[in-house]
């Protein structure tokens, strides 16, 4: 075991220690303090460890927020950090990421947006399910289940939940929705990358569930992608709103890329005077019309976005919101050949949110502003929006 003093944060919530010359990048540590690790995995250029004490705690840390997280659970990596520092920290990996990957000199200084609650915020759960039929979270780094309230989810979502028992191997769904009705859905594990939609068994409330968000109403079945954070949805459409209200007046398509349910729709259509087109492959969200877009003039396209933007009107903005692994190189030549005047891009992961940032500088866009959403608060995930101009 080795005493190593953290200096800085790495994307995916390591601390950054110096050991021989070689970065160490320590799991559950953060800048300042001072901790004994044990290594895990050790290469000639790194070497990755776990903490087995904090000999100093640095002026970031608190106590454990989180009892799922204290058992071990891999939910609440962040629930010993202090709240108020949490945002500036993520902004600070983030522009680490577009120097490093985005190969941003000088990136825009981002808006910060701390998303209250920090704790309590989350309004969808899915809750893996063990050989016994036990739900709860599971232990970091592993399959196991851990059967202990986290504090991320809202108030009376899950606890009782945890006390049943269900499928072997089965996932479980709880969603709270704008009504106040919880709905609870059987569904099966996803392959690993993959989201599952298909419900096996509704076990409480209807399954479809009912959301409020920019002044418009959304339903969808409880499987389909929604925000998390019960404040994301607004935050989300109010700064795509404050973005694009300085666009000159024009008539143009709008494209909404991996757009889900439509959540950006009524903020892109009030930008463009032209037809908004929906694109997303899921056909929980992508194959449904919502009654309150009855009224725009929208297309909406059940289709991989790789597939479709070739298909479709030149657009003058384009709004995509990609899932994890970004939207990637392909995606964004095909964008920028239609020549939009505005993109917002939105990422939930830094490092390939960055390389996006790479891609669209080669095509011929660049940042033209920048905001970091804590909208996973007491977790190393966070929300980034960009716009881009040609």
């Amino acid at each position: 075991m080795t005493d190593l003093e953290i200096t800085r944060m790495a994307h995916g919530g390591e601390g950054i220690a110096e050991l021989d010359g070689r970065v160490v990048f320590v799991r559950g540590a953060y800048p300042g303090d001072t901790v004994t690790v044990t290594i895990t995995q050790d290469k000639k250029r790194f070497a990755r460890a776990e903490v087995t004490d904090v000999v100093t705690a640095g002026p970031l840390r608190v106590a454990q927020a989180c009892p799922a997280a204290a058992a071990g659970a891999g939910c609440c990596d962040f629930g010993d950090l202090d709240p108020e520092a949490e945002t500036g920290l993520k902004a600070d990996i983030l522009l680490s990421q577009l120097t490093r990957l985005g190969r941003v000199a000088q990136p825009p200084v981002p808006e910060l947006h701390p998303l209250p609650p920090v704790r309590g915020w989350r309004t969808r759960v899915r809750l893996g399910v063990d050989k016994q039929g036990r739900a709860g979270f599971r232990a970091q780094g592993s399959h196991d289940i851990i059967s202990v309230p986290c504090t991320q989810v809202v108030p009376g979502l899950i606890d009782d939940l945890l006390d049943r028992t269900y499928t072997p191997g089965a996932e479980i769904v709880a969603v709270l929705d704008t009504t106040g009705q919880r709905h609870v859905v059987e569904t099966r594990r996803a392959p690993r990358g993959r989201r599952v939609e298909k419900v096996q068994q509704v076990l409480e409330g209807t399954g479809t569930v009912t959301e409020e968000a920019d002044g418009h109403t959304f339903r969808f079945p409880a499987t389909a992608f929604w925000q998390a954070h019960v404040a994301a949805p607004d935050a989300y459409t109010a700064l795509v709103r404050e973005w694009l209200a300085d666009l000159p007046a024009g008539e143009g398509a709008g494209w909404d890329l991996y757009g889900g349910v439509g959540l950006f729709v009524p903020a892109l259509a009030a930008a463009v005077g032209g037809v908004i087109h929906s694109v997303d492959y899921s056909p929980a969200a992508g194959k449904l019309r919502q009654e309150s877009l009855a009224d725009y003039r929208l297309e909406t396209h059940n289709k991989l976005v790789e597939k479709a933007i070739g298909t479709l009107p030149a657009p003058r903005v384009v709004v995509l919101d990609p899932p994890r692994t970004g939207a990637g190189a392909e995606v964004v030549a095909g964008i920028a050949a239609q020549n939009p005047e505005r993109v917002i891009h939105v990422g939930c992961d830094p490092a390939t949110f960055s390389r996006d940032v790479a891609a669209w500088g080669e095509a011929g866009y660049r940042l033209t502003r920048l905001a970091v959403l804590n909208a996973f608060p007491g977790t190393h995930h966070f929300e980034v929006m960009a716009e881009l101009s040609r």
